[in-house]
């Protein structure tokens, strides 16, 4: 009876009543409440009947202090599943979306900062966003700096706008002129390619043509192959609002804000969901222990994953108690990984 389709017209329409008015006031929903709520024409003997179904598969539970039921986890999935009637979002919430993210240039990760800010604003929730490896980009222009002792400096700037230095050792020292001949070659050749598929095709260049490979070309690819070398890390999830979660009351429980806290702070296992959510399209949701994480027990994650040509970057959502407004908050978040997107798709044609 866990399933949608096992129950019946009116036990459907008596769980939705009483998960949305669970979730608009928080409060454990009676038989009385429901008969008057549900507009259905039925005994409220009945009515205890079949919330004694729902309570034995686990779709509603009674609290202790009150004789009314509440919507177990298990409840809320199938009411986001299959009983939830999701709107688009309204022209006002859209607007404001549009109006608050940068409209100029701008770095990704400040874009991506402002994004998480602006879905906390929006919910009461913490917003969640993840920022993708800087390779994830393409470049846009690359230059060379000498320094002493063989190194050179690496001033790599890419289609978001984002500038990243390196500093490379070479197995010997490259004038001025050199160098610069190196960076008009790769600049004419490689940009608007991503770093990854430069260094590729540079390695795969030196493998083929050997010693036929004039000296000119021969610098720039083993320049540009040190350059692009791979670099651990780099991804990273950033967190806005986490101090909205404490004025809920589901989430007040001071071990249970100290792990949440903790887990925000820590970001590994944050950062592990949010992938998971950015390799699935569309939006995903985590209720309560679907996470897979003990710190999120108490919360819900909502997702949607974002990109730009054609490629998954990352991923934005909310983060905040089971009892949530599912219906405005899904498409909040999943308007704001579209216009996240727009954006990033714009910033790659302007390269």
């Amino acid at each position: 009876m866990s399933r949608s389709h096992d129950l019946d017209a009116r036990a459907r329409r008596l769980l939705r009543t009483l998960i949305a008015q669970y979730l608009a006031d928080g409060e454990p929903v009676g038989s009385r409440t429901l008969s008057r709520s549900s507009g259905l024409d039925v005994s409220p003997a009945t009515i205890r009947n079949i919330m004694s179904d729902l309570e034995d598969a686990g779709l509603v539970a009674s609290p202790h202090t009150s004789a009314g039921r509440v919507p177990t986890p298990r409840g809320l999935r199938l009411f986001v599943d299959s009983l939830i009637e999701l709107q688009p979002l309204p022209r006002e919430e859209m607007a404001r979306l549009k109006r608050e993210l940068p409209p100029g240039p701008t770095t990704t990760r400040d874009l991506l900062g402002n994004v998480s800010t602006l879905l906390s604003a929006m919910t009461h929730f913490a917003g969640v966003v993840t920022v993708p490896r800087q390779g994830d980009f393409p470049l846009r222009h690359i230059d060379f700096v000498p320094l002493p002792d063989a190194r050179v400096l690496v001033i790599l700037v890419f289609s978001d706008n984002q500038v990243q230095n390196r500093i490379v050792q070479l197995a010997r020292p490259l004038a001025g002129s050199e160098l610069e001949q190196a960076a008009n070659y790769l600049n004419t050749h490689f940009a608007g390619l991503r770093v990854d598929d430069i260094r590729a095709h540079l390695l795969r260049e030196l493998r083929e043509a050997g010693s036929e490979l004039n000296r000119l070309v021969a610098s720039a690819t083993e320049l540009a192959a040190a350059s692009f070398a791979p670099q651990n890390g780099g991804e990273d999830v950033l967190v806005s609002g986490q101090t909205n979660l404490m004025g809920y009351a589901e989430l007040a429980d001071l071990d249970r804000l100290r792990e949440l806290f903790e887990a925000f702070q820590k970001k590994n296992e944050l950062l592990q969901l949010m992938e998971v959510c950015a390799r699935a399209p569309g939006v995903r949701l985590f209720i309560g222990e679907e996470s897979g994480f003990a710190a999120l027990d108490g919360c819900s994650v909502v997702t949607a994953s974002y990109g730009a040509q054609g490629r998954v970057l990352g991923a934005v959502g909310v983060i905040g108690p089971t009892r949530m407004a599912y219906e405005r908050v899904i498409p909040v978040v999943q308007a704001t990984a579209g216009l996240l997107s727009d954006a990033l798709n714009r910033a790659a044609t302007s390269l």
